[in-house]
C-alpha cells in the first residue's frame, strides 16, 4: 500500500512528518510512504504578527484542501496549530507522544532571562509568549518574530534580538538543543505543545491505519487543554496557555489568561485524580473566566 503525508515545507514540519512516517512503518514494515510539500499561508505571509493575520487554520486548511481533493491521504501538524473545531469531515488521528513541552530562552549575550538587563529587546510572534514574559519582566521590549527556526535563529545571531523564545520541541527536533539557554517552566505552554497531530478525513481506511501510533496519556492531557481553550475561545489572537501533565493516578492542570500588555493575569494551578478528568478543561476555563478572565479577553 502507498500513502501519502502532507506536510508544511520547512524542515521542522518535514522532520515532524518523517517521525510519523517511521511510526506508522513500526506497524506496516511494507508500507510506501511519500511526504508532499504544501505551502499553508500562515507560511508565506511573514510580515505581520500571527494575531492579525488570522488563526490557527492558517497552518491546515491549505492541507486540508489537499486531502479533501485526494492528493494526500493525511497530515501531520504540531498539534498547538491546530484549531480546536475541525472543518467536517476531519479528524484527528492519532496524538503521538509529547515531547519537551516548554519554551526555550535563547540569547547569545545572556545567560538567564532573569540575567536580562532593563530594556532588552526579547523576539517573539506568540501573545502568549509575550504576555507572560511582560508580567514576569514589565521592563522588556517585545518585538515581533516570525519565519522558521533557523530563520529566527538567524535574526537573533546577526543582533535583532537581545534574546527570543521559541519552542524547546522543535529545536530539540532539529539538533539545536545546544542553543538552549534554559527551559522558562514559569511561563505556561500552549495547549498540545511538544504534541503532533495526525489528521485524516473521518471513517476512512487511513484514520484506523493511523490509530496505533496514538498516545493514550498524551491525548488524554491534550484533550484537557483543548477543551479549556475551546472554552475561552482561544485561538493565536488571544493570550491564554493551559498545560496537563498526567502524574501517576492523578493530572496535574496549569492555566493562564492574560492581558496583551501582561499587567493583568489570573491563573489555576490544579491537581485532580484522573477519575475527575471529564470536563476538567471546562471547569478550570470557567473559574478564570468567571474570576477576571472574562475581562481581560474582553476589555
Amino acid at each position: 500500500m502507498e500513502i501519502k503525508i502532507g506536510s508544511r515545507a520547512s524542515r521542522l514540519a518535514l522532520w515532524q512528518a518523517e517521525f510519523v512516517a517511521a511510526e506508522l512503518k513500526k506497524f506496516f514494515p511494507e508500507l510506501e510512504i511519500e511526504i508532499v510539500k504544501v505551502h499553508t499561508t500562515g507560511d508565506k505571509i511573514l510580515d505581520a504578527p500571527l494575531a492579525k493575520i488570522g488563526g490557527k487554520g492558517l497552518f491546515t486548511k491549505e492541507l486540508e484542501l489537499q486531502m479533501a481533493a485526494g492528493k494526500i491521504d493525511l497530515a501531520v501538524h504540531s498539534l498547538k496549530d491546530v484549531p480546536t473545531v475541525l472543518p467536517e469531515g476531519f479528524k484527528i488521528a492519532a496524538i503521538t507522544r509529547r515531547a519537551q513541552p516548554f519554551d526555550a530562552f535563547i540569547s547569545n549575550k545572556f545567560l538567564t532571562f532573569d540575567a536580562l538587563p532593563k530594556n532588552s529587546i526579547v523576539g517573539t510572534s506568540s501573545l502568549r509568549r509575550a504576555a507572560q514574559i511582560l508580567s514576569l519582566r514589565p521592563d522588556l521590549q517585545i518585538k515581533n518574530l516570525r519565519g522558521n527556526v533557523e530563520t529566527r535563529l538567524r535574526k537573533l545571531d546577526s543582533g535583532e534580538f537581545d534574546a527570543i523564545i521559541l519552542a524547546a520541541a522543535g529545536l530539540e527536533r532539529l539538533g539545536y538543543s545546544s542553543r538552549i539557554g534554559h527551559l522558562l517552566t514559569e511561563i505556561i505552554p500552549a495547549a498540545g505543545q511538544g504534541a503532533l497531530a495526525v489528521e485524516t478525513l473521518d471513517d476512512t481506511e487511513i484514520f484506523q491505519m493511523v490509530e496505533p501510533i496514538n498516545d493514550a496519556e498524551t491525548c488524554m492531557a491534550v484533550e484537557v487543554e483543548r477543551e479549556f481553550l475551546t472554552e475561552v475561545g482561544g485561538s493565536c489572537q488571544i493570550p491564554v496557555g493551559v498545560f496537563a501533565q498526567i502524574v501517576g493516578n492523578k493530572i496535574h492542570v496549569r492555566a493562564v489568561i492574560a492581558s496583551i500588555d501582561g499587567q493583568k493575569i489570573v491563573k489555576a494551578d490544579e491537581i485532580v485524580p484522573l477519575e475527575n478528568v471529564r470536563g476538567l478543561g471546562k471547569k478550570i476555563a470557567a473559574r478564570l473566566l468567571n474570576s477576571g478572565g472574562r475581562n481581560i479577553l474582553n476589555p
